[in-house]
């Protein structure tokens, strides 16, 4: 008996279990290849501590989310759960290289990959120049392995020509996203329009729309069924991020797993800054701009920016992240495909939006 589309979305985790379960014996292959032609075992291991160490598995989800809106088999084959989980080393490259450039010290209440790379090495007389280096090197060879794992799934040819024209928008959608926020780092503005683009290019494409289309690409899913998948992840990546940025400022590490200074120090330029440069007093925006992007700012300093960004931002990006929601939810009324998948799509956004880490 085939499985209908509400037995295989009741239980989300089942499918997040899959792409462990394909991501853990991918490693596996890599490790026992490495051990063969005596490769540093540190590679994998470090790389695998990095993928188990928590992760929502967002991205992969909802790439099975499109293709069960595409009309894919409600069973969803081995190939598409192996290209779903690309996704997730693709992610893992990301993060790895994003933790570089923020010098961040912790990501999922654990030491970011540079870190963990150095202190393998303090017998070194450079580790943290290693640490750094080979972080780079690892997340190149994640980004490497994320294609490799895509290409091996076993996907039809056509269905790997259409995952492969989704994915090499997200890729370059993410790297310009990148080099966006790099150039608006340190630079805080009043412009939110900058900062919302940031937001478009380096979270939503690879977040939320990408990941859908990617799952409908490989279901031959109609363009309606694209636009609609469209329509809600759009405004949902928006509002992901959003909530990223106040739990960057606002959040608790022991729940998020990552410091709440580490924005400030940098002076990420994000909606709650720029939001804040415009409506708080002349003197407050004063003292946001001589704070911001300072890398030695205590927690004194850090309260201060808080309690600016608190009175002048923090409720407007409520409301946005809000609105955004509801455009989100708006879309999922009386979609072009079963109405379990939307039920999942929204227990995602409401996630998204109350989400604490």
């Amino acid at each position: 008996m085939t499985a209908s589309p509400t037995t295989v979305l009741a239980d989300l985790t089942s499918i997040r279990t899959r792409v462990d379960d394909a991501l853990a014996s991918f490693l596996r292959a890599k490790a026992g290849s490495g051990a063969a032609r005596r490769l540093p075992e540190e590679v994998v291991t470090t790389l695998d501590g990095f993928l188990f160490g928590g992760g929502k598995r967002i991205r992969p989800v909802l790439c099975v989310l499109g293709w069960l809106a595409g009309g894919g088999d409600p069973e969803v084959p081995a190939p598409v759960v192996r290209a779903a989980a690309s996704l997730e080393l693709f992610h893992a490259s990301v993060l790895i290289h994003d933790d570089i450039i923020d010098d961040s010290d912790t990501r999922r209440d654990r030491p970011t990959v540079h870190r963990v790379l150095t202190d393998l090495h303090r017998d070194r007389r450079d580790p943290e120049r290693f640490g750094a280096g080979a972080a780079i090197v690892l997340g190149d060879l994640t980004m490497v392995w994320a294609a490799e794992l895509l290409h091996t799934a076993q996907l039809a040819h056509d269905r790997l020509a259409a995952a492969l024209a989704v994915l090499d928008s997200m890729r370059a959608d993410v790297m310009y996203g990148q080099y966006l926020d790099l150039l608006a780092t340190a630079c805080p503005t009043d412009d939110l329009e900058r900062a919302l683009q940031i937001v478009r290019y380096k979270t939503v494409s690879y977040t939320c729309e990408r990941p859908l289309h990617l799952g409908a690409a490989l279901a031959d899913a109609p363009p309606e069924v694209r636009t609609a998948l469209t329509a809600y992840a759009r405004p949902l990546g928006e509002a992901f991020q959003l909530r990223d940025d106040l739990l960057g400022v606002f959040g608790d590490p022991a729940h998020s797993g990552k410091s709440n200074l580490d924005d400030l120090r940098e002076g990420k330029h994000t909606a709650l800054v720029a939001l804040a440069l415009e409506h708080a007093s002349e003197a407050e925006a004063a003292r946001l701009r001589t704070l911001l992007g300072d890398p030695d700012l205590d927690e004194r300093a850090a309260q201060d920016c808080r309690e600016i960004l608190a009175a002048s931002a923090r409720p407007r990006v409520e409301d946005m992240i809000a609105a955004r929601w509801e455009l989100a939810i708006g879309a999922l009324r009386q979609p072009p495909y079963p109405a379990e998948v939307a039920g999942a799509l929204r227990r995602i956004a409401d996630a998204a939006v109350l989400r604490t880490s």
